[in-house]
């Protein structure tokens, strides 16, 4: 999902210590930073040689149109300081502690801002555990801490907080999953409630926006003899390994010869290819606030993507109003079912 719905604060609140002279930034390079996000805090501090971690692509575009240098996974090497902007889950922030205490170089530091709101009190404590202790300043309601130049972290407890990032079983046993990916310890309501009411005659190219970790493409491909190759899309780079594995093992449940790739893609750009059938379970929220605008460019990307007698699946909360743009982008549209608060629709004649 989104990089963080207390961006700005929390990214302006992260620069204050080197404002104040508590800190000092490193003249040139030396600087990694996880889960970073752009802004006018970043861009005014820059310096030449930063690395930059960005997993999520909305995101990553974002710090790469403002000239930064991101990749979707932490950067190798040692860095005198090391930034990072937690999430809001608590064992992936663990895992992102654990890596950034691993990236330092002898002597230097990390540093984290969270929001009050966003669990601040407990990512301070988490950190101190680790690095045994932290010091730490408030401003903009949050709550800046760093490490001591000669922490050490806790080598049992690292090499715990690093596992916390490695895929792992979900849904007992029928999926692999990531700790902060959406729904990533179970199987969605919503998602499910779309799978089950998939028709078998489902055939040809297939694609999944938003696919996670894979659910809706694997049980499409499962149930749907039909399906010759299948492209998942999906905007948090986290989930691309859970996804491939899944994929992987749906095929080899359907003993067919099925071709298959994963996109790490912002959707709401368009998808350029021409496909018999989409389905999704599009996303509604950017941290959180609802922005539906969010589905209905998941709608629109849909349209575009699906070939003249394509068909497109989607589910979504009841009260959210996508009746209006989906019914501007294909000719034929159904609600096929309503449960349990969500709607299963199927749209059809793309309007491209």
């Amino acid at each position: 999902m989104s990089a963080g719905s207390a961006s700005d604060a929390a990214l302006d609140a992260l620069f204050v210590p080197f404002a104040t002279g508590e800190l000092a930034l490193p003249v040139e390079g030396g600087v990694s930073m996880l889960r970073a996000r752009d802004g006018f805090a970043l861009r005014e501090n820059r310096r030449a040689g930063w690395l930059l971690q960005q997993s999520f692509k909305p995101a990553a575009d974002a710090l790469a149109r403002s000239g930064f240098e991101v990749a979707p996974v932490p950067p190798d090497g040692r860095y005198p300081l090391v930034m990072v902007l937690p999430t809001r889950q608590r064992e992936e922030t663990r895992a992102l502690f654990a890596q950034a205490m691993a990236l330092r170089a002898e002597g230097g530091i990390v540093v984290a801002s969270v929001a009050n709101a966003e669990g601040a009190k407990t990512a301070e404590a988490d950190l101190a555990q680790l690095a045994g202790g932290v010091a730490m300043l408030s401003k903009h309601k949050c709550r800046v801490f760093w490490t001591r130049p000669d922490a050490e972290a806790d080598p049992a407890l690292a090499q715990a907080w690093l596992a916390l990032d490695a895929p792992l079983v979900v849904a007992d046993g029928r999926y692999v999953s990531r700790r902060g990916l959406f729904a990533w310890d179970r199987v969605d309501v919503a998602s499910a409630l779309l799978a089950s009411v998939l028709p078998d005659d489902l055939s040809g190219k297939l694609a999944d926006l938003g696919a996670g970790f894979g659910y809706l493409a694997c049980e499409a491909l499962v149930r749907c003899p039909g399906v010759i190759s299948v492209d998942l899309y999906e905007a948090e780079a986290r989930a691309l390994e859970p996804a491939r594995r899944n994929v992987a093992s749906a095929i080899e449940r359907s003993g067919r010869d099925v071709v298959a790739a994963v996109h790490w893609h912002d959707v709401t750009h368009g998808v350029a290819r021409d496909f018999d059938v989409v389905v999704s379970n599009p996303p509604f929220h950017q941290g959180r606030a609802g922005e539906p605008d969010l589905g209905r460019a998941f709608i629109a990307a849909a349209a575009g993507a699906l070939r003249p007698g394509g068909r497109f699946w989607m589910v979504a909360n009841r009260h959210l109003a996508y009746e209006a743009t989906l019914e501007a982008h294909f000719g034929a549209v159904r609600t096929v079912v309503e449960r349990d608060g969500f709607k299963v629709i199927e749209a059809k004649e793309p309007r491209r």
